[in-house]
Formats: C-alpha cells, structure tokens, sequence
C-alpha cells in the first residue's frame, strides 16, 4: 500500500516536472529539447529504481532534496532551491518584513539565546533582552538542543496572535515568563542616519529590500531640511545586496531623469534590459561620498559602480565583493520555489563587475575561479577615468580595514565578547544606561573579563603557533634540528598564546568590541552604529575628501546644492 501511495506520487510529480519542461522548451532552442527530455527520463527511473530495490526504506523528500541541491551546486551559489517550509525565508531576503516578535535567536553553548532584539517590536516592549536564555516557547521545550531555524519557526507567526516564551535572564534575573504579542515586523534598510559634523550627513544602509529607496529618501530629506546636511557620505559597508529596482531607484536619487543606471544581459532576449532614472532626483546637487568593503555585493556594486562611472561620487573603502549576477525567482511546483541566475549586470559604462567565472574551469577544490586578468576590459567613467571590469569595484580612494587580533577574532567566535557584554550591562541600573557615543567601560569592569575568561575556561591558539609547527617539521626534515634548536624554542615561548600579554597588547581593539556589545544592550543596532562612526579611520577619511580632493577625483566642486548645480570637468 506504501509502494502504491508513492507510485502515484511519484508520477504526479514526474508529470508536473516533465509538463513545466515541456512549456519551457517551446522558448528554448530545439537543439536542448532532446537532452532535457532524456536526463529528465533517467533522473525519474534512477528515483524509482532507488525506492523499488533499495534495502532500506528510502524519503522521497530528503533522496530529491539531495539530488537538487547536489544539481544546483555546478552552477552558483546564488541559485537557491526553497522547499514550501523556506518560503518565508524568501520573502523576509525580499522585503525585510515577517510575523514575530522582533529577536534574532541563535544556539550558544547548546543553549538557545536572544542575540538582538529590535527596537520599537514585541519583544522588545516586553522586556526581552541580549543574553536572555529561552527555555520554552507556547510550551515547547528548547533544552534537549533545538536548533536556531526550529525556534526561529515557533516565534513566527500571524500578526496579533501571542506566544507564551519562557526565559531565563542571567546574571541575577532568574527564571520568568513573557506574553508577548507577534506584530508584522519589518527590519529597516536604513539602520541609522544623522549628522558627523555641522555639514556632513551619513546613511548607513544595510540592504536593499522593498522599500529601502523610499527609506534613502526619507532620510536624505530629512538629513537635508531639518540637520542643514550640506554633503552625504552614503554607507554601504557590509551590505550583500537585495532588489535590483531599489538600486535603481537609490541612484536616481543622485542623477537626472532619463539616465542610463544599469543594463543587464541574459541568454534569453526577455533579460536584455536597460534601466534609467524615472523620477526626478531628490539630491542631484549634492556632494556624495559612499563607502564600500569587501561584503558589499550586487545591488551595492551596482549603486557604487554606477555612481562611480558617472562621476557623481568618490567611492572610499576597500574593493568590493564582485557579483554581477542578477537573479529571478520562479515559482515551482508544490509551492516551492527557485531563485535562479538569469543575467549578468552591467553599470552606466558597460562595465560587468562579477569576479568569479562559475562556467569557466574549477580549482582543485571545485571551486570557481576568478576571471583571468588578460580577458579584463577597461573602461571609462564620464569624466575620462579609467575603471576595470571583472573586478568589483575598486574605490578611488582605499583604506584598508582595521586590524583585527586572532584573540579579538576567538572572543567573538566564541561568543565571549557577548556573554560578558551581558554581564557588564546586567550590572547598570536604569541610573547608569549609557551614551552611545561617551560610554567608557571602568577598569573594573575591564579587568572582570579576565576573570570571566578563566571562569569560561577559555582557550586559544593563533596561526603564528600553526605555522610553527610547519616550520618544526620542515627544520627536522633537512636535519637543521641541532642547530636550530635553542632558536625554536626561543621563538616558540614568544609566540605561545599568554591571555595576560595579550589582553594588555590588545586592550584597545578589545575594549572597543566589549563596549560597542555594551551599547547594543541599551541604544539598539542604530546605537552601536553611531558609536563605530566615532572611531571609524574610513569615515574619517570620507570626511576629508568633501571640497577640494573631490574636485581633484572626479571635477566636482563641493558645490552642496547651488541653483548653478555641481561643476563639472
């Protein structure tokens, strides 16, 4: 009877496949019909084959979520498979917005732990905090090791409905339960904006979800009517990308109607595209910095890239992630999805920025390779500049990335900076919240972590001790050993890893983690990003392009807004 149920599954869903190719195939060349029909053929009989002969009892499910996955992996990584349980997941990468509480929850030592809460949302007017353990949730336990996505699906859930979480708030707060109502809750693009200096205004955007164009907007206007900004430097640090519209729309901001912003290329003609500013600009006057690293992707690049090839901004920071790939999602059959590569885009001077050749040649490991730099073309931005393709783009002024110890780096990854962020902040009463931007943390408080390090059992090697130990091998192999050996174990006890020495050689970078964790407790994710701007060496140096060196760049004269408009070369 088993059999029978899966039989008929089984060819309901061949049906569905081969009918959805079918229909494609009538757009395809005719040349492919014939291999697609045939590998469709034989995945179906290689299935029943498995499930008909197989010793065990086979899922269906889990067998075609394998050979899906295993498919899509010779491609990219940015073409994705979502099962029907996924397509919330989908939908919150789209617009930012899903049916819960407002936290961010994540297991930490088998222990399911409130990482963030966002502000102005359920949780947070409940008094959930940063560092509050769950222990159940509407009466399911999280103690026998549910992970963060099962927990993440009990939170969840219709707008106006309550949930009944259990929690345990350590350091002194104890064990207690909260009511707390589920709200639609939608995570700003915009994480923070506000004035550096009297002139200067900043936006600090995080994704490019539905909506984040309007939110630039908001903010520029904002910045502009009310704070006096007379110049923007825009943020786009760490911001992996999003909709391809809302980047279209955030640069039409800055440029006049009618300007080509984008294209994109596909094999099919329905994806050979050009996409110019529609509306009429909001700050086309303005002078504009943005900033960029390496986690700045796809919808970043093409805002900065375009930007930068029309000579409207000097781009500051360090070279960005290279994706010029745009992706569609298609509906599937169940209910299903697939978020799928269909094109290749390329910014206002033709230029493609992808890195990666995904059907080109692997490495050893499989992996894709970057373009080879005899097949990059260079091209040429309004004013004349030479820029590179192939490459992400590559800032006209860069400033390399703060150092970061390999201590600082296991604190983090070990959850250490956070947990005694939490202890420190369970400490201060209502009376001691505070400032974003002065806060301090006391010298008792610093030399407390050392001792939470001990009590954590807290250990950690380096990658200095990891390539000595190749060196110890390679010494023995030539049979330098006797003569080196007093040498070795000279350099072994100098970089052998000393907590003490350390904390003290670090304390600067340490302390500033600790007390940004600290801020997070209190001020939230706007908080903790106007205190890094204090401290920033990028936005600094952004600072000091306004005027004359932005003129020296990209022939713009500072002019902030004039009735005559920005001076151009």
């Amino acid at each position: 009877m088993k059999k029978l149920r899966f039989r008929k599954s089984f060819l309901i869903a061949g049906l569905v496949l081969i009918t959805g190719w079918l229909g494609l195939q009538a757009m395809r060349p005719s040349g492919t019909y014939f291999e697609v029909t045939k590998h469709l053929e034989i995945l179906t009989s290689v299935f029943k084959g498995v499930h008909e002969f197989y010793v065990e009892e086979p899922e269906p499910g889990t067998l075609m979520g394998v050979a899906i996955h295993a498919m899509l992996e010779k491609l990219d990584p940015y073409t994705v498979y979502y099962p029907e349980s996924r397509i919330e997941d989908l939908r919150f990468m789209n617009t930012g917005e899903y049916g819960g509480v407002g936290a961010l929850v994540q297991e930490i030592d088998g222990k399911t732990t409130v990482m963030e809460v966002y502000e102005g949302y359920p949780a947070q007017e409940a008094g959930i905090r940063p560092g509050d353990v769950l222990l159940s949730v509407d009466g399911h336990s999280l103690t026998d090791g549910n992970d963060g996505e099962d927990v993440g699906e009990l939170l969840k859930g219709e707008s106006g409905s309550e949930v009944l979480i259990k929690i345990d708030r350590p350091h002194g707060g104890g064990v207690m339960e909260v009511l707390v109502g589920r709200a639609k809750v939608r995570v700003p693009a915009v994480t923070y904006s506000g004035m550096l200096d009297d002139s200067t205004g900043y936006i600090y955007l995080s994704k490019f979800t539905r909506g984040s164009a309007g939110e630039v907007r908001n903010a520029l206007i904002s910045l502009r009517d009310s704070s006096g900004m007379k110049q923007l430097v825009l943020d786009l640090r760490g911001n992996g990308g999003g909709l391809l519209n809302e980047s279209v729309s955030i640069v039409n901001l800055f440029v006049p109607k009618g300007t080509e912003i984008v294209s994109t290329r596909g094999k099919s003609e329905q994806w050979n595209k050009s996409y110019k500013a529609l509306g009429k600009p909001t700050a086309e006057d303005l002078p504009l910095v943005v900033l960029i690293d390496g986690q700045s992707a796809s919808a970043s690049e093409i805002v900065s890239g375009t930007l930068q090839d029309l000579d409207r901004a000097v781009i500051v920071g360090m070279e960005s992630f290279g994706k010029g790939l745009v992706q569609q999602t298609k509906d599937m059959a169940f209910n299903t999805r697939l978020k799928v590569t269909v094109a290749k885009y390329y910014t206002a001077s033709g230029r493609c920025i992808q890195r990666l050749d995904y059907g080109g040649d692997r490495d050893a490991q499989g992996k894709a390779k970057a373009v080879s730099d005899t097949l990059l073309r260079t091209f040429q931005t309004s004013g004349g500049r030479p820029v590179i393709e192939g490459r992400g783009i590559q800032p006209d002024i860069e400033v390399e990335v703060p150092f970061m110890s390999t201590l600082l780096e296991r604190l983090h990854n070990e959850y250490q900076v956070f947990q005694y962020a939490t202890e420190v902040a369970a400490g201060l009463d209502s009376a001691d919240v505070p400032d974003p931007v002065t806060y301090s943390m006391s010298d008792s408080d610093w030399s407390g972590f050392k001792t939470h390090l001990e009590a954590e059992g807290f250990e950690y090697s380096t990658g200095s001790i990891g390539m000595l130990d190749e060196l110890r091998e390679v010494v023995e192999f030539e049979q330098y050993g006797g003569v080196a050996r007093e040498a070795m174990e000279a350099l072994e006890k100098a970089l052998e890893p000393d907590i003490n020495r350390d904390l003290s050689l670090f304390e600067k970078e340490i302390r500033q983690s600790l007390e940004e964790e600290v801020v997070l407790r209190f001020h939230y994710a706007s908080g903790m990003v106007e205190r890094s701007l204090t401290t920033d060496p990028t936005v600094e140096r952004a600072l000091s392009v306004f005027g004359g060196e932005m003129e020296e760049v990209i022939g713009w004269s500072g002019t902030g807004g004039s009735e005559e408009g920005p001076d151009r070369r």
